[in-house]
């Protein structure tokens, strides 16, 4: 199955390859302000879906571009498909971007390549085997100081971001890091943590093809990886830490109070006022107990 994903990365990477020599001929949509896709993340996901599915019909597929539409839909194993990450430097011919692929079976990641064309170079992992880069093994920083670390992250950049939020969580985090550093591909920027590169990163916003590859890649080089509140619970929550032990955990406790977690409590409607006439006794307390909302596997919370 990993050999399956790496020709399909190396297929894309041909094609996004071929048209970074001639970006001015692009057509270029935005699927929403600031949020751009091109035939070439069309022709990129079309060349991945027909070499894994021509391997594995009675697979399924969520890939950012079409979604579910292909493959089966029931399977237990489901290819998670980014061909493109990181469009808007591809556009401006800013040579940081990655094709991001990997295997979930019964929704636990377990094979793991990412791509980076400019490079040639090929992350890739699975689960159990350890994580590499090419042909060297990889491991995570020995840093354990988060005054030494350097951490990647990512900017806002839809509309509806809440910017107030991102420049407190920001100013958090840089009064206690050697620096922070916004490349703009996650999937790189994992995979950039499994290589001892950066000691952590963080951001919001992301989909599951954003981060399905890269954290398998983490967590197979030794790293830790979870929601802004620490729990393994992230592929679907839009929120992710990863970073070495001695710096994760550091990095969630500054994190944790700007997570976007929904619990029972921020859902639950306040009780309807009752009239002084009738004063029935107070009911004991009633214990909270945090939940999250079940997301879809497109990411999605139930309408």
């Amino acid at each position: 199955m990993l050999n399956v994903a790496i020709k399909a990365a190396r297929a894309a990477g041909a094609i996004i390859n071929r048209a970074s020599l001639d970006l001015e001929a692009l057509r270029i949509n935005t699927k929403s302000p600031n949020d751009f896709v091109t035939e070439v993340d069309h022709a990129a996901e079309g060349v991945i879906i027909e070499t894994l599915l021509g391997a594995y019909p009675d697979h399924g597929i969520l890939a950012e571009e079409s979604g579910r539409t292909h493959g089966a839909k029931h399977s237990e194993y489901v290819w998670i498909i980014d061909p493109l990450d990181g469009t808007t430097n591809f556009i401006h011919g800013l040579p940081v971007y990655c094709v991001s692929i990997a295997l979930a079976h019964r929704g636990v990641v377990q094979q793991a390549v990412v791509f980076d064309p400019t490079r040639n170079d090929l992350f890739y992992a699975t689960k159990g085997r350890g994580a590499f880069l090419n042909d060297r093994r990889l491991r995570v920083s020995k840093r354990t100081r988060m005054s030494d670390a350097l951490i990647g992250t990512g900017f806002p950049f839809r509309r509806g971001d809440n910017f107030k939020r991102y420049v407190k969580m920001f100013e958090e985090v840089m009064q206690h890091c050697a620096g922070l550093r916004r490349p703009g591909a996650a999937a790189l920027d994992l995979c950039y943590v499994a290589a001892g590169y950066y000691d952590a990163f963080f951001e919001t916003g992301l989909q599951p093809w954003d981060v399905a590859a890269g954290s398998l890649i983490v967590t197979e080089a030794g790293g830790l990886v979870g929601n802004f509140t620490g729990e393994a619970d992230f592929l679907h929550q839009r929120e992710v830490v990863a970073g070495t032990p001695r710096i994760y955990a550091p990095l969630v406790a500054m994190l944790s109070p700007y997570t976007r977690v929904i619990k029972e409590e921020d859902v639950t409607p306040a009780p309807a006022p009752v009239a002084e006439a009738a004063a029935p006794a107070p009911a004991a307390p009633k214990k909270r107990v945090a939940v999250r909302i079940k997301k879809d596997e497109a990411g999605e919370a139930p309408v």
